[in-house]
């Protein structure tokens, strides 16, 4: 039985942060992760860093103006490759930093508890017993696959991990589901040159946001090309001739649509069922997520999740931010995850930014509002960049003349939503925003307009 000072299992951004600290510290930290082709977790293998660069070159492919569709899968198949090798790069570095460190110990296994302060890790040829007063879980979440008639035998069906890997740029692409992940590829194969058809369930994009915000979205998405049916029933899935074809139900009637790729993007759940959490007397919620207070303490003394595993926003900046949450627990401190103001954005073209309450939410919890809503098209930076498409809205509260939210559907929003949030953290009035100086022309200058516009 190997004896450590912090066990940490998994070893995405929260694993990597807390372990790195811990060490710095001086305890000796067992850090460990079951696939050596995920040092560093979903974000930097299959998630934000891939996704993100396959937005960049998508977009590039469009400025090319690639005259065919072999040229675009050939562009495509370059970038894939390209972003393989990122990969591989990103893999390496993980581990040698990880490795190298004299207080962590890299197990490469799955982790199983057999009490609560013991595990067991399973590698491929050696098996540890290890123990520590404290254990943190940060096992991430897993693609959810429905049972869908036919779709387990498809060979052209994939989860958005699988669609990483596909060199050959489908010429129709099926996505099942019309969330975050499903519409971010969804934007990216369309650039590429892909016919996209998306199949959502729901009446509509964005449920969750303001009509105004959810139709202005829509609609661009429409107008780049991507065909969207909505109150869809996915009835079975069928292969035919290298491809498949997606038979659903939809206002009544039955349909079906051909393929060459069928992205399945229906969710996530916690990767939470080989850690035998039972043996270590640590509650899931019946979806599988671990229970956990807002110090992120599970119900067992002595261990902690964060992340997806814990049922966190799925962000990867929210596990880094739980673990910080969990060593200012580690060092007697009271911070929580409670009351936290989260930005997140969709890398569409032009991507989709939020934080914090959007008008509908603000009414049905009982605030007196200002709102402003304003397009982008007069902004000095949309002619510098040549793009037109978007709008922001702001929602303040009357009383106090705090900011409660915001919706930037924009060019570089990503970047812009940072600014709002950070206003919000420290509880600056709008008027902070609408009064600041910003450089020119860039688009973080159209905060003047947007909430000198608040009424």
């Amino acid at each position: 039985m190997e004896k450590f000072d912090a066990i940490v299992i998994g070893f995405g951004k929260g694993g990597k942060t807390l372990a790195a600290a811990l060490a710095a510290q001086g305890s000796k930290v067992a850090l460990v992760e079951k696939s050596d082709k995920m040092y560093g977790g979903s974000c930097p293998n299959v998630g934000c860093v891939p996704t993100k660069f396959l937005v960049n070159r998508a977009e590039l492919s469009r400025i090319k103006e690639l005259p065919d569709f072999e040229r675009k899968a050939a562009f495509y198949a370059g970038a894939v490759r390209d972003k393989k090798r990122l990969r591989e790069k990103i893999l390496d570095k993980m581990f040698n930093i990880f490795d190298s460190d004299p207080q962590i110990t890299l197990y490469t296994g799955t982790a199983k508890f057999t009490s609560p302060s013991e595990i067991e890790v399973t590698g491929r040829d050696y098996s540890a017993s290890l123990t520590a007063e404290k254990i943190v879980i940060d096992t991430g979440a897993l693609p959810f696959i429905p049972p869908i008639e036919g779709l387990a035998e498809c060979p052209v069906a994939y989860s958005s991990e699988g669609m990483l890997e596909l060199e050959k740029l489908p010429r129709r692409l099926v996505v099942i589901g019309g969330g975050n992940i499903g519409l971010e590829f969804a934007s990216i194969y369309r650039r590429f040159g892909s016919e996209v058809t998306v199949l959502q369930d729901l009446p509509g994009l964005f449920p969750n946001e303001d009509e105004d915000v959810a139709a202005a979205v829509t609609k661009t998405l429409e107008e780049q090309g991507i065909n969207f049916v909505f109150g869809v029933k996915i009835l079975s899935v069928e292969n035919e001739s290298g491809g498949a074809v997606v038979k659903y139900a939809a206002g009544g009637k039955e349909a079906s649509v051909k393929c060459d790729a069928l992205l399945v993007s229906t969710g996530r759940v916690p990767n939470t069922g080989e850690l035998n959490l039972q043996a270590a007397g640590v509650e899931t919620t019946p979806r599988g997520a671990i229970v956990v207070d807002e110090r992120m303490r599970t119900t067992a003394p002595g261990i902690w999740a964060i992340g997806d595993a814990a049922g966190s926003p799925q962000f990867t900046y929210i596990s880094q931010d739980d673990a910080r949450i969990v060593l200012d627990d580690f060092n007697g401190g009271d911070r929580k995850s409670t009351g936290r103001n989260i930005p997140y954005s969709v890398f569409l073209f032009p991507p989709l930014s939020r934080v914090g309450l959007t008008e509908k939410e603000a009414l049905a919890k009982g605030y007196e509002i200002k709102s402003a809503v304003m397009p982008v098209t007069g902004l000095p930076r949309s002619h510098v960049l040549g793009s037109y498409t978007g709008m922001l809205k702001a929602v303040v509260d009357a009383k106090t003349g705090l900011i409660l939210g915001a919706a930037l559907y924009c060019e570089e929003s990503h970047e812009m939503i940072n600014i709002v949030t950070l206003a919000m953290n420290a509880k600056l009035p709008y008027s902070a925003l609408r009064d600041m100086i910003f450089t020119h022309p860039v688009m973080s200058e159209a905060l003047n307009d947007l909430f000198s516009a608040v009424k």
